[in-house]
């Protein structure tokens, strides 16, 4: 039975199938292309649901009116569904059974010449893409991972409820707050020369509702940052998975958190896998074995610390002499031409670095034997020593990052990475999840000369209080962790610090007396004076999580309006000039750099 004719559509543009033909449709929607066969026009006709083939020849009464169309006129098509001639079929659409045969066309909205092209997948620049970011998300893939976005953000809902969380929502106008990263401020009118910020995260707020008596709490939650844009980063604005929960050591966090994105991303992982465990590495562990505290577990190498092999008097090499030495495999390297280590070489000078020694292991008499430019420098049993530690045999090299011991291991986790995917050793098709966790609790801060919080100021120490009292700072360990899926952090999380004495010590060591406590953390400080739970969270960036699902390298991608890399809104132009009657309301003067000559 037919529907009745609605005024736009009886149906959408992903709804004709055989079961309609011989029907009378009307379907309203974008001319996504228009092809000239021979006199008979065909127009693919695009709506948010889907595309239908319409079909117009000459001896329709809608001809002279489909001559005019150009595309993405917006247009009411009316006609009869019919299935389409043997042979032109598209069993990749799901409409591409049918084509509708146009009688009557209604031209409801005409384009102008497009700034962006729709149709086709051809890249763009991208101010342009951001000036008209209406017509750039017509494009079938910016769509389909907006839509996904919201199947994602809904699967996030659906699954935290049913563990237990309840979702809250917190403050937008409120105090800044020091969370590393420079706030957006918002002036006051009614308190003249005060102004709010906008949360960088709602930190402190949830762990209040810890201290309020709520027990698991969850949030989708703005975030608002004044930072410089990267491609994981959006400048401005992002959206987190925000958690907290009451009365929990770090494992439940875990044994809470896993099921979710487990489930999560086995539910959009599109033919991917998704390991089951999520593996616990040291911060310490994963700065030595991968040069990162972020790292890509779909590469199998594991970079080794050569140091004590090069500080032997009997080697030769002077330029490792006192310096930290990684090793990093090259399995199979030994059959790679000589450009494949001078590519790499090249690679590594143009990170800053000297260069990538390396040595190529060959059997020689039922032995190893080290072959390249440096070999000749280190003598045959130390060479087997490094053999023994970066795990290689005949046929395989090794290369060499050294340095201080923070660039050396940066460089060998970035060669680690080149190796791994220059010699086809990581996997292309599963998402691998660790867990980084035993952050040190201090750093030294080489600028100042003084000790310093190295990842949260709000963590609990590893030991308590007795561990900050008996301790070198240094030596000491926060309950801070980071969850990572294929070498992008998703997320930072700790155990807090819900003790007011533990608190004010953990600030002193590092400079900080009470006052600032009081000043910059008074309302989160004076509520745990009252009776604080043990408490932890995590929140992971749910743009993140979209653009690894959606298989995007840019969160620009994810994003329904994002800003540029110079943190403007060219579709909106943001940030834009007050007017003078603004800033009076406001009672506040611009004091302007001056313009550069």
């Amino acid at each position: 039975m037919s529907r009745p004719l609605h005024r736009y559509r009886s149906h959408n543009c992903g709804e004709p199938n055989e079961a309609l033909v011989g029907e009378k449709i009307r379907l309203s929607g974008w001319c996504h292309r228009i092809r000239d066969h021979g006199g008979v026009l065909f127009i693919d006709l695009r709506d948010h649901y889907g595309l239908t083939q319409c079909v117009v020849d000459p001896d329709s009464p809608a001809f002279a009116q489909a001559e005019k169309l150009r595309s993405e006129w917006v247009v009411r098509l009316d006609g009869e569904a019919r299935k389409r001639p043997a042979g032109t079929e598209n069993p990749d659409m799901p409409t591409g059974q049918v084509e509708v045969y146009v009688n009557e066309i209604e031209v409801l909205g005409p384009a102008a010449e497009l700034p962006v092209p729709v149709f086709g997948d051809q890249p763009y620049p991208e101010d342009t893409r951001l000036k008209y970011r209406f017509i750039d998300l017509r494009r079938e893939k910016l769509h389909r991972n907006i839509m996904l976005r919201g199947r994602i953000i809904d699967s996030i809902r659906t699954r935290m409820k049913q563990a237990g969380f309840f979702e809250f929502q917190t403050p937008i106008l409120t105090a800044s707050s020091p969370e590393g990263a420079r706030d957006f401020l918002v002036p006051s009118r009614l308190h003249p020369g005060k102004f709010y910020a906008l949360p960088q995260a709602p930190q402190q707020f949830k762990q209040l509702i810890m201290v309020a008596g709520f027990d698991r709490y969850f949030q989708i939650a703005p975030c608002f940052r004044d930072e410089d844009a990267r491609a994981d980063r959006s400048p401005g604005e992002f959206y987190q998975l925000d958690v907290e929960m009451s009365f929990v050591t770090q494992d439940d966090v875990f044994d809470a958190m896993e099921p979710v994105l487990r489930g999560l991303f086995e539910e959009f992982a599109n033919g991917k896998i998704v390991t089951q465990k999520f593996p616990r590495i040291s911060f310490r562990d994963a700065m030595l074995k991968y040069g990162t505290d972020k790292p890509d577990l779909r590469n199998p190498l594991i970079i080794a610390d050569a140091s004590e092999e090069f500080a032997r008097e009997d080697v030769s090499f002077k330029a490792f002499k006192g310096k930290t030495v990684r090793a990093i495999p090259a399995p199979g390297a030994a059959a790679q031409p000589r450009s494949f280590f001078d590519k790499l070489n090249d690679w590594a000078r143009s990170e800053g670095a000297p260069g990538l020694g390396y040595v190529i292991f060959e059997e020689e008499n039922g032995a190893l034997a080290g072959k390249g430019p440096i070999a000749k420098f280190i003598p045959a049993d130390v060479q087997a020593a490094i053999a023994v530690k970066a795990g290689v045999k005949a046929g395989d090299a090794v290369f060499f990052s050294a340095g201080e011991e923070t660039a050396a291991a940066k460089l060998a986790g970035m060669a680690r990475l080149r190796i791994g995917d220059e010699l086809s050793l990581t996997k292309k098709d599963v998402f691998e999840f660790c867990w980084i966790v035993d952050f040190p609790m201090y750093e030294w801060n080489e600028d100042e000369k003084k000790i310093d919080f190295s990842h949260n100021p709000f963590s609990m120490p590893q030991g308590g209080l007795d561990a900050l009292d008996t301790m070198d700072p240094l030596d000491i360990l926060a309950f801070q962790y980071d969850i990572v899926c294929n070498g992008v952090e998703l997320s930072s999380g700790a155990i807090r610090n819900h003790r007011p004495d533990i608190m004010r010590r953990a600030f002193e060591i590092a400079g900080y007396g009470e006052d600032v406590l009081i000043e910059k953390f008074g309302g989160m400080y004076r509520a745990f004076q009252y009776g604080a739970p043990p408490h932890g969270g995590i929140a992971p960036g749910v743009d993140r999580i979209v653009m690894l699902l959606a298989e995007e390298e840019n969160l620009r991608e994810v994003t329904l309006f994002p800003m540029n890399q110079r943190a403007e809104d060219l579709l909106m132009g943001a940030p834009s000039e007050p007017t003078t009657k603004h800033l009076r309301e406001l009672h506040i003067r611009l004091n302007l750099p001056e313009a550069k000559a």
